[in-house]
This record gives structure tokens, sequence and C-alpha cells, in this order.
């Protein structure tokens, strides 16, 4: 990836900005003469995607982050100063503003949407119509996925769609869906059909907007008990039967499709690394990012640095949270490397998923069993807590060797140039939407299970009939650590009895056997008070003057995480 030099824009968070030129000047871009060409709209819009690895680079306090580490298939990890890690596994609180930066990015990037989308028509130069309809386009599916993601966290949050200064309230939930829907419609009628391959990698495309819409339209009309989706601007409703056509669409028109084996999705099968990785699977072979099963993904590169405010803004830093506390991450562990042990994987996942499907490779292909997969694996490294000895395997620094025989902290050190550093040397993409969930998707809104069934052929499993428990197994199993599960839980209405299941499993804290317990009432407990939702940031609710009010479920004593 080349770094890029980015439009300086006033990052706006709900509280909005304090101004933004307009005025002709000619040394700055402003209102008053940018965007004028199609590069200025294409610099713009890489504007907007900028701020998503700007949010990763603060890990710990994202969607992503929170949605693995609150599920019921992670715990929260880390050594054992690591509160926030923990926190997130107990649904309790840290600190008072954890989620700021996150929030910030967030609204920073729906500003430059709202930018674009005001600005975009006062270019007047576009090469054709399609290319203006792609990056309008583009701007309301990341728009949409921004508000999307804040729903998603915080329930309800303020809907700025407009770039003038506003201090709002939060929107009730079925006008923030409403212009959810709104935006997703505008990018699925505006982005031209052409196949994922012919636009540029990690830029959305009309295929991401449908898949996202479904979605969207599973969460909003699960957790809300809703039977369609909202559309803003007197737009009506997204049905189900039109949200099952443009899944039609996707599966039919992309160019989409599963790769071959499930295990080469997954950088552990790269080439560099292979060959010195002993693993029973004779199809080693990395499809490689932006492969054809990948719907839309989040880019990294390897000109990562530590920036303003220390801050890894082309790393994925995801990637280094969930790598295994020193000393384990050398060799002894090879090829899974050093990190910050961030959600070791709760046991019972395990042991539920070869009971339900003894035969499933992508078990051993999403989990590694330390004590006996790894050679030299030590238990409670680096005062660890929260530890079962299982690891994922999806999003986990994978080590190799370079040409002199030295162990480096990524393939990509010696594939991409990348620095040779345990923090830094992490490119491989965040794949936010997967064609396999597209299928699973498609059989639960269909209820037929010839979807559902495809993705088992992949990994040779028995077909199965439709039944919501059999489309809950195959989700669980497929999309395990990809940032899913938490959101499923929530709008089937499982969450509260499948957190609670966490309690009594076995872990051990700096490497003494113990189980885990609840805090703050316990799972269930947490759950009830919050709903699934987390605390908006205190600073964002001082600086609305008491505008914003606090979620439900925070800012008492039960709330707060006292550490093991």
């Amino acid at each position: 990836m080349k770094r890029i030099l980015y439009i300086t824009m006033l990052a706006c968070t709900m509280t909005g900005c304090e101004r933004f030129l307009d005025t002709e000047s000619y040394d700055k871009k402003n209102t008053g003469n940018f965007p004028r060409t199609a590069a200025d709209a294409e610099q713009m819009i890489t504007g907007i995607y900028s701020t998503m690895s700007t949010a990763i680079s603060d890990a710990v306090h994202t969607h992503f982050y929170m949605a693995e580490l609150a599920s019921d298939d992670r715990f929260g990890g880390g050594g054992d100063q690591d509160r926030d890690m923990q926190g997130l596994d107990h649904l309790m609180n840290t600190q008072p503003n954890r989620f700021q930066p996150f929030w910030r990015a967030r609204y920073q990037g729906i500003f430059r949407a709202n930018t674009a989308i005001e600005t975009l028509d006062n270019v007047t130069s576009w090469a054709s119509e399609s290319q203006r309809n792609q990056l309008l386009g583009e701007a309301h599916f990341l728009r949409a996925l921004f508000f999307f993601e804040l729903a998603q966290m915080f329930g309800e949050v303020p809907l700025t769609i407009r770039t003038e200064p506003e201090n709002l309230p939060k929107a009730p939930a079925a006008e923030l869906y409403a212009q959810i829907g709104y935006d997703l419609k505008q990018a699925i009628s505006l982005m031209p059909s052409v196949a994922y391959s012919n636009v540029v990698a990690g830029h959305a495309t009309k295929w991401a907007a449908q898949a996202l819409a479904a979605r969207v339209f599973l969460f909003y009309t699960g957790y809300y008990n809703q039977t369609a989706l909202p559309v803003a601007n007197d737009g009506g409703e997204v049905s189900k039967q039109e949200v099952i056509a443009w899944l039609n669409d996707c599966i039919n028109n992309s160019g989409h499709g599963l790769v071959s084996d499930f295990r080469n999705l997954w950088p552990y099968t790269n080439p560099l690394t292979t060959k010195d990785y002993d693993y029973d699977f004779p199809n080693m072979g990395w499809e490689g990012d932006g492969n054809r099963e990948t719907v839309f993904a989040v880019k990294f590169g390897n000109f990562s640095d530590w920036g303003q405010d220390y801050t890894l803004g082309y790393s994925n830093q995801y990637v280094l949270h969930f790598g295994m506390r020193s000393p384990n991450g050398q060799a002894g562990t090879f090829p899974f490397g050093q990190g910050w042990g961030a959600g070791p994987v709760n046991s019972n996942l395990w042991s539920q998923w070869r009971q339900a499907e003894p035969n499933d490779l992508r078990r051993a292909a999403s989990i590694i069993d330390a004590p006996n997969d790894l050679e030299n694996y030590v238990w409670g490294a680096d005062n660890m807590v929260e530890e079962t000895g299982f690891w994922q395997k999806k999003y986990m620094p994978v080590t190799a060797y370079d040409d002199n025989g030295n162990l480096v902290p990524s393939y990509a050190v010696v594939r991409d140039g990348s620095i040779n550093d345990f923090q830094r040397a992490h490119t491989q993409d965040l794949v936010l939407i997967r064609f396999a969930d597209v299928l699973l998707m498609h059989a639960e809104l269909t209820e037929d299970a010839t979807r559902l069934n495809q993705v088992r052929r992949r990994v040779s499993l028995p077909e199965v009939a439709y039944s919501l428990d059999a489309l809950k197994r195959e989700r669980r199993w497929e999309l395990a650590f990809e940032g899913q599960r938490w959101f499923d839980l929530m709008r089937w209405h499982d969450a509260a009895a499948a957190l609670a299941t966490q309690e009594g499993v076995p872990i051990r804290n700096k490497g003494a056997d113990t189980q885990m317990r609840a805090f703050g009432g316990g799972y269930r407990a947490r759950y009830e008070a919050t709903g699934g939702f987390w605390p908006i940031p205190q600073n964002e609710i001082d600086l609305s003057d008491g505008v914003l009010t606090q979620n439900p479920g925070w800012g008492t004593p039960a709330a707060e995480f006292p550490g093991w």
C-alpha cells in the first residue's frame, strides 16, 4: 500500500465542527475549490477510507475487538494488568472514555462522507457517469457502515447527516436504521454492476452494499423484533424479499465465490511459512488478501509507524493483540507469533464443536490446541490470565524464516518488505464481509438449506435440513473469530443464556488452575442491564451539555470491572 497524503479536513465528532473553510484559497483545499476534478473526488473518498485504519490503530476499543472478546467463544485474556481486555469479556467498564477514539474516528468518517455526498456534484470532469456513481455510492456505503457499527455498539447515537455543526441527542433506533437503509439503497442503485475484480482493491462495491444491507436487515429486525427495515426520506421500507433479491444478485453476478479449501483463507497457509510448518494439510496455499471470497475488507500496508499519539495507522493491530504472550510466539510456537495475549478461546467452543461436528476440518483450521499442537508452549507467560490453552488461527501473527534462517515476526517481512518488528509487521486484511456469510444470510432469510449446504460441502460435511438451530450452528463454526458471533447472539436474543455458560469454565491465571468467575452480578445480569450496548464516552456527554445521556446499565459500581 502506498502512503497517501490525505486532504486536510476538520474531524467532526457528534458535537460538530468549529469552522470549515468555504472561501477561495490558492494553497489549501477547502469547500470553495475542492473537489473540482475526478482526481479530487477520488482523493476525497480515500480520505473517508483512511478513518477505518485510524480506528483500528487503537484496537482494544473498537467494534471488532469488542465483538470478539465479549462473545461466549472467547475470554478477555492478556496480562494481569490488562483490565481493558478482561472488562470487555465481562461486559464491564474500565475507564470513562474507553471508546472515545473509536467514536471520534467513526464520526470523523461520517463527516467526511457527508462532505463528499454534499460536494461531489461540484466535479465537472468525470471520466464517465459510472465513475461518478461509483464514488458517490462508496460515500453512502461508508456512511451506512459507520452508523451501523455505532448503532451495534451503543444502541442509539446522534444522527449527523449534514456538515453543519449540530449538538444532537441520540436518535431513536428506527430513525437511525432508516438512514442506514437509505444510504445502502443509494449505494446499491448507484454503484455499477461490475465484477468485484474490476474495482480498486479495498473499495466498496454494489455487492458489498447488498451484503451489508442483509446484515443490517437481520440485526435490526431480529434485535428490535421488526419485520422490515425502514428507509429515510420517504423511502418506505426494505422487505425481506427485497433483501433476498439483492443477495441473489450478489451470489449470481458478483464474481465472488468460495475458495476451494477453507484453510487457504488464512495466512498460516502462505508458502513462506508452510515450508517449515508441520501441519497435516496437503493443499497449503494461501489465497491471499483480496481473494474471491472477500466481499469487503479493511486494507493495511507496510508503512506503519508510531505516528501522532503513538498510534499504528497502517498495521493490523488486531493481529498483534491476538498473538501469544512472550516467551511464546518464538520458534517454540512456530508459526504462531508474539503479541498481547488477548482473546483466548473458550474451551467450551472446542468441545461443543467436536461433539456436534467431529469431522469438521474447520475446527482445527480455526483453533490452536496449544499444549498439543505447539512444541514448547509456556503456560502463564508474562502473567497471562483467563488462559485456556486454545487460541484462534484466523487473525494471529504468522511467522516465517528469512533467507538467512532468521525467524521474523510476520511472513510480510519477507514477502512485502514489511517492518521487522513484531508490533508493526502485520499487513493481513481485516475481512468484514466474506462470501460464505452471504450464503448463510441467504439461507437464514429464505429458510432454505441450499446455500447452507453449499458452505458445508466445501469442508466435506453431509447435507442437513434447514432449521434455525442448524443455521446457528453453521454460522458459529464457519464464521468463528470474524466478529459476527456477538451480534448474532444479540439479534437471536440468545446472548444472556450463552454468556452465562462461561462461568465455571476451567482457566489458568498466571499459570495457576482456577475457573472463570462472575463479576458485577454475573454475565447474565450484565447483559440484561445493558441490552448488549456499551457506554457512550463520558467526554462526549460532557461536551453535549446534557443533550446526550448515558446508556442503561452503566455508571454504577456493578458496571466497573475490579480486575482479578
